[in-house]
């Protein structure tokens, strides 16, 4: 445990203190015997760490574990780190404050590329030498889960293990074996060997193949209905009902889609239940819906009904995340005025729309705003993607002509509202486990081209524009699409500066292209073209969709072909032999 005097002293100093106290309400008996000490970590600050999902599922899934304790740890802000070692503190756990190396298991929650360099941060700070091959039995097994295990490989040999897939199984199944294994004293390496065997646990040091591990039943998986709340703010601070796992729609650029198939949906009833739970067991004055594509969930306007009942029990506001513009259902914001409408075209013309298989038509879009409007929403913002493979100038002028769009629309049937409209733009990054995970990434000056064409076009009355940073971009593609050669550039970005590379104010694109040369990588060889009979370097994991599929996708891209979504229709992508689905 780490010196609290010293830490009381530190917490004066350093802003947002409340961020390194743990004692939230709702906090599980970490002080009850157990066997099994896990520490889970996520990478980034503590209010973005704490409205993750998947980390809440498993940290209380642990805690209601017989034998178990499982506490938290985020990454420190730079001005507490620098407290940390001036005071030679290591970095500590949330609940009791103790350091990394009195855990039996240090799991890392890994979402974002570019939250890979805080990894080493962390494990420097808790004095944990960077690669497995270096840290013998006095250090914890360090692990790493989450949606950047779609393609572990540049992050890999910094790990004991992976685990693959969802959480609720794997991880599980491996905080209980190595309980087991601890019990018979057999070694780091002998328990490695028999994790390798477990669905969805690769071990570097073993090799082989692994198959991603699925939940077949979301009624009948861990869900937590008394969670943490958090004594400052966080950036999502409410209660989520997760829906469904899955997305039915594959959309050709996005990898969550493919990942997390098949699709399971919760009942209806069940979700309601989990709701007055959150509601009474929280105090949280809001709940949102969570999952992929919330309109395709069977039984949505049910739900939204039974919800909307519950929470007015309670003065509790129920937040409705974006719809799809095919399925947009007015009447559930009936009684919404005013509130905010989130839609996702993602691009301005119907032919790149049938190329990326956003199965949108202009008819939807006219429909949905027209509605939207009508119903008093005020509040619009718009998604688009820029440099989407074929993309052409008519395409980037289809972005404006929906925008001003809206505007028409509002002056129609607006009820005298005064209408926001917020576009944002984001760059296409080709992403594993998709159709489009072989193709190039355009220019940076490319990337500015378009931008600065959108910041002139869209100078409209009662119009924001935003754009993701075009060298963020460049990065984020490189590490999606890397392999173990990265480890190093990793490890000597982190060296020479790179911390919080997904805050905007941090990131240093030349430190990272320095990096990249100082270890002899061209960073071209991982944002231009892959051919397709290259073998990747995530082909070690059954993601479920099949290669094939993704490369008959591919080919329908370039012939504007799109294809149905799977409700109903089973299309043959492979994901269903993990079990779920509709069809």
């Amino acid at each position: 445990m780490i010196n609290l005097d010293k830490l009381k002293e530190i917490l004066l100093t350093v802003e947002k203190p409340a961020r390194y106290l743990g004692g939230e309400f709702n906090l599980p008996d970490t002080d009850k015997p157990c066997e099994e000490r896990v520490c889970l970590c996520f990478a980034d600050k503590y209010e973005v760490g704490m409205s993750n999902i998947g980390l809440r599922i498993l940290y209380h899934m642990l805690n209601d574990t017989e034998g178990v304790v499982c506490e938290r740890s985020f990454a420190p802000s730079v001005d507490m780190a620098e407290k940390m070692r001036e005071n030679g503190i290591k970095l500590f756990s949330l609940e009791t404050k103790r350091e990394f190396c009195d855990f039996d298991i240090v799991g890392f929650s890994v979402g974002f590329e570019l939250a890979y360099t805080n990894i080493l941060y962390m494990m420097d700070l808790a004095g944990i030498p960077f690669y497995s091959k270096d840290r013998g039995e006095e250090y914890p097994l360090i692990v790493a889960g989450g949606p950047c295990m779609v393609n572990p490989a540049p992050i890999a040999d910094f790990f004991d293990a992976l685990l693959i897939g969802e959480g609720e199984v794997n991880l599980a199944q491996f905080v209980a074996l190595h309980r087991e294994c601890k019990k018979s004293g057999l070694s780091k390496q002998e328990f490695l060997k028999r994790a390798a065997k477990l669905e969805g646990v690769y071990v570097p040091s073993v090799g082989g193949k692994v198959k991603r591990a699925v939940v077949k039943d979301l009624d009948k998986a861990y869900f937590p209905t008394k969670i943490l709340v958090p004594s400052c703010d966080i950036v999502h601070d409410r209660s989520t009902l997760e829906l469904f796992r899955g997305c039915a729609n594959g959309c050709r650029f996005c990898q969550a889609c493919f990942y997390y198939r098949p699709i399971r949906e919760r009942k209806k009833d069940m979700l309601l239940k989990q709701a007055k739970e959150l509601i009474t067991n929280t105090g949280y004055e809001e709940l949102s819906l969570s999952s992929l594509s919330t309109s395709d969930y069977s039984q949505l306007k049910e739900l939204v009904e039974g919800l909307k009942e519950e929470a007015a029990k309670e003065n509790v506001k129920l937040a409705l995340p974006s719809l799809r513009l095919d399925s947009f259902e007015a009447e559930i914001y009936e009684d919404t005025k005013g509130a905010s409408l989130t839609f996702a075209p993602e691009a301005g013309t119907q032919r790149l729309r049938d190329v990326i298989n956003k199965n949108v038509c202009d008819e939807n879009i006219y429909s949905s705003l027209k509605a939207a409007l009508e119903h008093g929403v005020k509040n619009v913002k718009l998604y688009f993607m820029i440099g989407l493979p074929t993309e052409t100038e008519d395409d980037l002028k289809g972005i404006v002509d929906i925008v001003k769009l809206v505007s028409k629309l509002h002056a129609q049937y607006g009820r005298s509202r005064i209408i926001n409209i917020t576009v944002s733009t984001a760059v296409f990054i080709p992403k594993p486990l998709t159709p489009f995970q072989w193709e190039k990434q355009i220019t940076i000056d490319e990337m500015y081209e378009k931008q600065e064409y959108l910041k002139r076009e869209l100078r409209l009355k009662n119009v924001k524009y935003s754009w993701h940073d075009a060298k963020a971009s460049v990065i984020e593609a490189a590490l999606a699409r890397g392999d173990s050669k990265q480890s190093a550039v990793i490890r000597r970005a982190y060296e020479t500066g790179c911390v919080f590379d997904s805050w905007n104010e941090c990131f240093d694109y030349d430190k990272w292209v320095a990096a990249f040369d100082y270890c002899g990588i061209d960073i071209r060889e991982y944002t231009g073209a892959i051919p397709v009979e290259k073998e990747l370097a995530w082909d070690f994991i059954e993601n479920g969709v099949t290669k094939n599929y993704l490369l008959r996708e591919r080919e329908r891209a370039y012939a504007a072909q799109t294809t149905p979504n799977c409700i109903g229709k089973c299309n043959g992508c492979g994901a269903n032999k993990l079990g779920g689905c509709f069809s």
